[in-house]
């Protein structure tokens, strides 16, 4: 890992153990330099805003010449600008070691953050109790204009969680599109895991597991707001590639705490059962035994839409609801290699049980 910094005083960070009061944001980043551009021209506003000292740390593994572009940037806006390591969370460790200050802020490459976001992070950590150790604040997923975009804003798989910090006042872990942490708990508890088999997914839902193992709290802060772009839900690609990546994390998080496993009806699965059944009573239906595949990939397809669906019956909702459901089946999809990669058949029909709202605290009940 080379540190290429770019930015003013105090560039070499402060020695490991004489952390000063601040903020410190680390943003790990590959490729998206527009993107990144616009995220850095905001937390430089976000940091002019700030009551305490702030500092901002991108942790980039691109190749050149994308790399030199963001090295600029940083050096454009007043951020430090580190080579790193491919996996996320590494990434975000690496920067963490890194930074001055005792509480630190990760967000996202394709985020913008409002210009009180810093600020609000800060005084909620200063005012909570000591077993808060982490403060969520909510990822607004922005407009897009593409067909994809307009199906997928209602997947859950993709932006069920971003707005939780809205919704709840406690959380049993924040997305690291926006989360603030007390740096030394966050060293206590491990940092982020640095061993999930994708670069990308699940490594902020086991670093807050670990956080509540430890008896501590992610509370949230509603005002602390970071704009998510489309970017990741308006490319049938990009769409593809994270349901693949979420469902093979998924697994990845069934094996690491297999007390949070519990049985899924793998729609993939399912119809590869159905399939072999079908095909094993061929003959003595004369074919009609493989009628009934179709009709169960029909039945589960259904089951997805009616909450895909909502309040909204028009034509238009059904299709995209339809259309929807049968991408999320790639997430299923990334789930089967999961168990494959693990070599577990029982995880052909399991997954991670997620906390449902029964496990977080509402705003109205604070």
């Amino acid at each position: 890992m080379t540190d290429t910094t770019t930015d003013t005083a105090d560039a070499a960070g402060t020695p490991r153990g004489q952390t000063r009061r601040g903020i410190s944001v680390v943003v790990p980043v590959k490729g998206r330099v527009e993107l990144m551009g616009r995220l850095l021209e905001s937390l430089a506003t976000a940091v002019s805003r700030c009551t305490e000292p702030a500092e901002v740390i991108v942790v980039d593994d691109s190749p050149r010449p994308e790399a030199d572009r963001h090295r600029e940037n940083c050096r454009r806006h007043g951020a430090r600008y580190v080579e790193g390591p491919a996996h996320v969370g590494t990434k975000r460790n690496f920067g963490t070691r890194l930074a001055q200050y005792d509480l630190v802020c990760f967000v996202d490459s394709d985020c913008r953050a409002d210009p009180e976001l810093l600020d609000r992070h800060v005084k909620a950590l200063r005012d909570a109790p000591p077993q808060v150790a982490a403060i969520a604040g909510p990822g607004i997923l922005a407009e897009g204009d593409t067909a994809v975009f307009r199906v997928m804003r209602r997947s859950w798989l993709l932006n069920g969680h971003h707005e939780d910090p809205v919704r709840y006042e406690r959380l049993t872990s924040g997305a690291t599109c926006n989360l603030a942490v007390r740096r030394e708990v966050f060293e206590k508890v491990g940092g982020f895991p640095e061993d999930s088999p994708h670069p990308t997914g699940g490594e902020d839902i086991e670093l807050g597991l670990r956080l509540t193992a430890g008896g501590y709290v992610t509370a949230c802060e509603a005002g602390a707001v970071v704009l998510h772009d489309s970017v990741g839900t308006d490319a049938l690609g990009a769409v593809c590639r994270r349901l693949l990546s979420y469902g093979l994390s998924e697994q990845w998080l069934s094996v690491t705490h297999p007390e949070r496993r519990r049985f899924m009806l793998n729609k993939i699965s399912v119809v590869a059962a159905a399939s072999l059944a079908a095909l094993a009573a061929r003959r003595r239906s004369r074919g009609r035994s493989l009628l009934a595949v179709p009709a169960v990939a029909g039945l589960l397809v259904a089951r997805q839409v009616g909450p895909l669906l909502g309040e909204d019956r028009t034509p238009r909702a059904l299709a995209d609801s339809v259309a929807c459901a049968l991408l999320e089946w790639l997430f299923d999809a990334g789930a089967v290699a999961g168990a494959v990669r693990y070599r577990s058949p029982a995880l052909l029909f399991g997954g991670f049980e997620w906390p449902d709202d029964s496990a977080y605290l509402r705003s109205e009940e604070k």
